[in-house]
């Protein structure tokens, strides 16, 4: 009986988390379904939404999920910005020149964050929901439970956004031919920018429910950034499905992995993972060839 509940609480624990891992690469993988662009700033976005909600729970003094429709715009406003400023003027350079672009966006950002709030590590103080819920001897942390419920939210409406709505269909039209769309009066540049704040967006939300129980640092971005980029890349570059069911699988494999060997080596287990996919299936699961 103990074995059994030991494996229902790694389960657990794993599903709280890919369901998390999946909203982060959710963003990662609109921008590179409509633009071919990969963003390797991506995990910074999740810093600096991160920062934002522990800021705001110093002051004004509200709790991280209150500041949430704050800070999504904060992200969203980033985002544009990131479009309009830089990647619009990269967008028919090489792609050398593009991956250039955003990585030395990731290093101008955690640079300055370094700057601005120094290495050290910190974290909300008195978050709206604390300690666990424990039900039939199965342990359920109370914010990561929170967390987990919010990315669910937030990809489902993403997704209802992009297969159910006249914008959606026009991203998804961008996607499979920029030029086609644009001969068909949909305004391409509109919906680059469209597709930056949605990315954005999804990140500033998986920033802010991170913030309600995770350390906020400069580097945390890449903790989770290379972790968004292998669920991309696993569940195939552009799909959203694809990142949903990946998300979970590398949540499985970090807590199992952790708990079976060591902590240690749950992320040489992930990518390990990740390898193998690539090997036998370049365009990740569900990716198309």
């Amino acid at each position: 009986m103990l074995l059994q509940e030991l494996l229902v609480q790694m389960f657990v624990g794993g599903a709280l988390w890919g369901f998390v891992f999946t909203l982060i690469a959710l963003g990662l993988t609109v921008i590179f379904g409509v633009m071919d662009i990969v963003n390797f700033a991506h995990g910074e976005y999740l810093m600096v939404a991160m920062y934002a909600a522990y800021w705001f729970s110093i002051w004004p003094g509200v709790d991280p999920l209150v500041s949430l429709p704050m800070v999504v715009v904060l992200l969203a406003g980033l985002g544009a910005l990131t479009y309009k400023g830089l990647i619009r003027h990269v967008l028919n350079a090489p792609s050398l020149a593009q991956i250039f672009a955003t990585f030395g966006m990731m290093v101008f950002l955690r640079g300055l964050a370094q700057a601005l709030w120094s290495p050290d590590y910190r974290m909300v103080e008195h978050p709206l929901f604390q300690g666990t819920w424990t039900i039939g001897g199965i342990s359920f942390s109370k914010p990561q439970v929170v967390a987990a419920c919010g990315a669910v939210l937030a990809t489902l409406a993403v997704y209802f956004f992009i297969t159910r709505t006249r914008t959606g269909w026009a991203l998804q039209a961008v996607a499979e031919d920029r030029q086609a769309a644009s001969l068909m009066g949909i305004p391409v540049e509109k919906m680059f920018t469209i597709s930056w704040m949605l990315g954005a967006a999804c990140v500033g939300v998986a920033g802010v429910l991170l913030a309600e129980f995770y350390y906020v640092f400069p580097e945390v971005g890449a903790v989770f950034g290379f972790l968004a980029f292998v669920t991309v890349a696993l569940g195939g570059f552009g799909s959203i499905s694809g990142a949903f069911v990946a998300g979970l699988i590398i949540g499985m494999v970090e807590v199992m992995g952790g708990f079976l060997f060591a902590p240690a080596y749950k992320y040489l287990l992930v990518f390990g993972l990740y390898i193998v996919v690539v090997v036998l299936r370049p365009q990740g699961i569900l990716g198309r060839a």
